[in-house]
């Protein structure tokens, strides 16, 4: 039906043919472009667990946005800055028994524009010592070809 729409279309108005085709062709690729995007933030996510349940807080932290402009919102306040950041998962977190297995779940992305997306979801801690768990909403940018958190707000 949509075809025989667009052929019909295209037989009457041939002006308008090339308007079409170009959008239907920037639609595409807009589309493309997402679920590229996604894919990206989706593999940096499991770079991040993976990371963090081989206890390597290094690692993990290439996620964030390495500024003094990065922000991290949790149950203690706002945290500015990478290194305070880093700073501050050390004492949470000082060995791979307290750090525990991390799990990513419920994802929900949403375009914010061509270089920024938000990324919510829950995370979920499961440790010998008791479990924690939590919700997410991430800030990313795409900054030099790659995605980073600039923003976390945890709880």
């Amino acid at each position: 039906m949509f075809y025989s729409v667009l052929c019909l279309i295209f037989n009457k108005y041939s002006d308008m043919k090339w308007i079409l085709c170009t959008l239907l062709i920037s639609l595409s690729l807009n589309c493309f472009a997402g679920q590229q995007a996604e894919r990206a933030i989706l593999a940096l996510l499991n770079m991040q667990v993976n990371a963090w349940n081989d206890g390597n807080l290094s690692s993990y932290m290439e996620g964030y946005w390495n500024s003094d402009s990065l922000v991290f919102i949790g149950k203690k306040g706002c945290t500015y800055g990478y290194e305070a950041t880093l700073r501050n998962y050390q004492k949470a977190y000082p060995d791979k028994a307290t750090m525990g297995q991390l799990h990513f779940s419920h994802l929900h992305f949403k375009k914010i524009s061509r270089r920024n997306y938000m990324v919510i979801g829950a995370w979920h801690l499961q440790r010998s010592m008791g479990n924690l768990e939590g919700s997410f909403s991430l800030l990313l940018r795409k900054r030099k070809m790659h995605w980073h958190i600039i923003a976390d707000h945890s709880s």
